[in-house]
C-alpha cells in the first residue's frame, strides 16, 4: 500500500493512479472517525495555511472544504471573486501571487474556465485542489461519491452505476465516470440525447436512454442536477417534459424487483431530478455524501500537505 500520493496537486481524477484513491480513501477512514469524536479538530496542520479561491459560486462545496481546514487546524483564507479585484479586471495570475505573497502553501480554487487548476499549477509555488473547473472535472466530488459506495456497499469494484441527467455540462459526472472506472465499476449513462456530449462511450461507458431500464440494470443510481445556468439554448422542450422521462419518484423507485441506492451530488432540484419522498427516502444517501464530503476533503488536503512538509 502506497503511503503517499504519486501527485502533488489534486487538478483530476485522470491523473490519479488506483493506489492514490485507495490512499484517500484509508486516510478518509481515519478521519471520518476523528469528525465523530466530541472533539473533532486534530492539530496535523497548525503550520499550514489555505487560500480557497472561488472564482464561481459555491456553497456546499466551499463550506466543506472550508469545515475540512479548520478540521486539521490550518490557517484559512477565503477568497470570493465576486466581491474581489478580479470585477476589476485583475487576471487569475495576478491575483493568485497575490495571496501567494502571503506565503500560501495551498490553493483550492473553483473556476468557471476549464484547465484554470492546470494552467495555476505552472505558475504558482503552492499545492493546487480542483474545487471544480467549468465543466470539466471536480474530483474531490467524484471522490466522495465513491467514497460513499464503498461505505454503503462495501466495495466499488464491479458495482452497476448509472449516472442520469445533465451529462453534457457536468463535471461531476466527469470525474465520476473517471473514479468509477479506475475502480473497476460499471458505468452506464441515461438523459436526452441533447445533453449526452457526443463521443461519451469512448471514456468506456454504455449510454441506455432509458430511464426505467437503467435502474432495473444499476446498483447505484447518481441523479445529476439539470444545469439550466450552463445552457445558453433550450436542450429539451420543457421541465415537464423531462420529468416525464428523466424524474426518479418513487412510484418508479417501488416497481423496481431490488433495492438500488440513490445518490446526488447537491442542490437538489426536487421534483425535477428526483422527488422529496425519494431524496428523502431510506435508499438515498445524499446526507452520508454530505458527511463523508469532509473526510474525503480532510484526506485529500492531509496528503497534499504532508508531501509540502518534506
Amino acid at each position: 500500500m502506497r503511503s503517499e500520493l504519486s501527485v502533488d496537486h489534486l487538478l483530476g481524477i485522470k491523473y490519479l493512479q488506483q493506489e492514490d484513491i485507495e490512499l484517500i480513501f484509508k486516510t478518509a477512514d481515519h478521519f471520518k472517525e476523528v469528525i465523530n469524536r466530541p472533539i473533532k479538530k486534530v492539530p496535523s496542520l497548525r503550520d499550514i495555511t489555505i487560500a480557497n479561491l472561488f472564482f464561481e459560486n459555491s456553497t456546499r462545496t466551499r463550506l466543506s472544504f472550508e469545515l475540512a481546514e479548520k478540521r486539521l487546524s490550518a490557517d484559512v483564507i477565503n477568497f470570493s471573486a465576486a466581491s474581489s479585484s478580479v470585477k476589476k479586471g485583475e487576471t487569475l495570475i495576478d491575483t493568485v501571487n497575490n495571496i501567494l505573497s502571503m506565503k500560501v502553501d495551498m490553493v483550492v480554487m473553483r473556476h468557471p474556465n476549464p484547465g484554470a487548476g492546470i494552467f495555476l499549477s505552472r505558475h504558482v509555488n503552492a499545492s493546487i485542489i480542483n474545487a471544480g473547473d467549468g465543466a470539466h472535472e471536480h474530483p474531490t466530488q467524484a471522490l466522495l461519491d465513491s467514497y460513499s459506495i464503498r461505505e454503503k456497499l462495501g466495495d466499488v469494484r464491479r458495482k452497476k452505476v448509472v449516472i442520469v441527467g445533465d451529462i453534457l455540462h457536468s463535471r461531476v459526472a466527469l470525474s465520476n465516470i473517471f473514479a468509477l472506472k479506475l475502480q473497476g465499476a460499471e458505468v452506464k449513462v441515461c438523459g436526452p440525447k441533447t445533453l449526452l456530449p457526443k463521443h461519451i462511450e469512448s471514456l468506456g461507458v454504455k449510454v441506455e436512454p432509458n430511464l426505467k431500464k437503467a435502474l432495473e440494470w444499476c446498483d447505484v443510481a447518481n441523479m445529476l442536477r439539470v444545469q439550466n445556468e450552463r445552457m445558453d439554448i433550450s436542450y429539451f422542450p420543457s421541465t415537464r417534459e423531462y420529468v416525464k422521462q428523466f424524474g426518479l419518484n418513487k412510484k418508479l423507485l417501488d416497481s423496481l424487483n431490488k433495492e438500488i441506492v440513490i445518490m446526488h451530488p447537491g442542490p437538489i432540484n426536487r421534483g425535477v431530478e428526483i422527488t422529496s419522498d425519494v431524496a428523502d427516502s431510506e435508499h438515498a444517501i445524499i446526507l452520508d455524501q454530505v458527511q463523508n464530503g469532509v473526510a474525503v476533503r480532510m484526506a485529500v488536503i492531509y496528503l497534499l500537505a504532508s508531501k509540502i512538509k518534506q
